[in-house]
């Protein structure tokens, strides 16, 4: 995104943090904070690096787990070298990100709408999951999920989606950014046989990271057995209810893990209670992180201000501020207005004061209207074509998404899964103030630009 070009330039340098990040007493703490979540922090998502297995055959009915993947070998935060290596191994069209960023507005600015609560969506999970099922659609069914997702062939996106997982994946002392996909199939009908084409399970684990169950979805240990995987594969932050049915033959799903802290975190000592405005002209009293940056990058645009924080593996965190009497989803109400509020407006480096609530909360969101809406009809009848992964017939029947996030003094965590279910500075230039005590915009980016989270703050206090 251009936001992330817009702030590299200026901010808070990383670099006195190196000696802090290698001081063992400092790491005890920190991943003591990511054990028990007791740090706020932001629901993200990612991917992984490189697959060290491929295997064969489909296994059989409740023999559990029968693909497994290995994530790429983590590196420490600071060696640059190494990100560098992965990213010229791995290769991203920037025209890729730019599709990824066309599809985040285009489903962003019709999952968030006002429906007087906080909204927390991942673009980039919802994308990685309908890839994976593209991957193995046909006919109609492939050409509409393709002309979704902004690819002209699935060996493109599994390609580009392969080479992204690989550069984003983080697993350090001081974050962590994972993409995590999984395929659960029943190989018995009703007593009739269900054969899962080999091809696919491979090209999934391949290119997506994807391990493969082999489950019976008449049995309530198999949602069970879903359930933990995403609670495994998400830091126990999410623990998902997830319904089966006995008609179900598959099921695929995506978790997307992300933790960081701020480069320069709060001073605890400075934050404090204070009054928090709701869109119902209703008044809260939360506790709102305090601090001054003297010399930082913000943007002015059509009734809003945007600035952001850097994490230490590179991503940020950025807020939008709607100008006083502008509602939140005002600026999130199409796609074209979405990109402008998210990328447009007039440049500044100056002061910026920050007075952030503290928040944590979580959303559950149905998006198969919003698919349908889009241009993806086949996928959910029941002639779609899935010929990819089985010649039984098979279907789309739910898309859903549940996310967390979290933010606090010393930085931000967050998560998201999603099931398919079948069946240097320059001079200071002016100041803003970052006052959010009112509602809110935010998203999350990775150290590409591409969005990991998108989400409304109506009510902080909301859990």
């Amino acid at each position: 995104m251009n936001e992330k070009k817009e702030f590299d330039a200026v901010g808070d340098s990383p670099g006195k943090f190196v000696n802090e990040g290698k001081d063992a007493n400092y790491i005890k703490k920190s991943n003591k904070r990511q054990k028990y979540v007791v740090a706020a922090a932001c629901v993200l998502l990612l991917l992984s690096v490189i697959i060290a297995v491929l295997i064969t055959g489909t296994g059989n009915r409740d023999s559990g787990l029968v693909r497994d993947v290995i994530y790429p070998k983590a590196y420490a935060f600071d060696d640059h070298d190494a990100g560098m290596d992965i990213s010229e191994q791995n290769p991203v069209d920037d025209s890729f990100l730019t599709t990824l960023e066309e599809f985040s507005y285009n489903t962003g600015s019709l999952v968030l709408t006002d429906k007087g609560i906080n909204i927390n969506y991942s673009p980039l999970s919802l994308y990685y999951a309908l890839s994976v099922a593209a991957s193995g659609a046909g006919g109609d069914t492939r050409a509409q999920l393709l002309a979704l997702l902004g690819v002209s062939e699935p060996r493109v996106l599994e390609e580009q989606c392969g080479n992204l997982y690989r550069r984003v994946y983080r697993d350090n002392e001081i974050g962590k950014l994972k993409i995590a996909n999984s395929i659960w199939m029943d190989n018995d009908m009703n007593g009739e046989p269900v054969s899962f084409k080999d091809s696919f399970v491979k090209s999934a684990a391949a290119n997506f990271y994807a391990s493969c169950h082999s489950v019976d979805f008449s049995e309530n240990k198999t949602g069970k057995a879903m359930a933990e995987w995403v609670s495994a594969n998400t830091n126990g932050t999410l623990s998902p209810a997830i319904e089966i049915y006995p008609e179900q033959i598959l099921s695929i799903l995506n978790t997307v893990y992300f933790y960081d802290q701020w480069i320069d975190r709060f001073n605890r000592s400075k934050t404090a209670e204070d009054t928090f405005y709701l869109s119902n002209g209703k008044e809260i009293k939360v506790d709102f992180m305090n601090k001054t940056n003297p010399t930082t990058g913000f943007s002015r645009g059509e009734s809003f201000t945007r600035s952001g924080l850097t994490l230490k593996n590179a991503g940020r965190m950025v807020f939008i501020l709607p100008d006083e009497g502008v509602s939140p989803y005002d600026l999130l109400a199409s796609p074209e207005r979405m990109k402008e509020t998210f990328e447009g407006g007039e440049s500044f480096y100056g002061e910026v004061v920050w007075k952030i609530p503290k928040f944590s909360f979580g959303s559950k969101l149905a998006l198969t209207d919003v698919l349908k809406s889009l241009g993806v009809s086949s996928a959910f009848l029941p002639d779609a074509d899935f010929s990819g992964i089985t010649d039984h017939m098979a279907f789309i029947t739910d898309v859903l998404q549940q996310t967390h996030i979290a933010i606090d003094e010393d930085g931000v965590e967050a998560s998201a899964f999603t099931q398919i279910a079948y069946a240097g500075a320059a001079l200071p230039e002016g100041r803003a103030e970052m006052i959010l005590n009112r509602p809110f915009i935010y998203y999350i980016t990775a150290p590409d630009g591409s969005l990991l989270f998108v989400g409304v703050c109506e009510n902080p206090a909301e859990r």
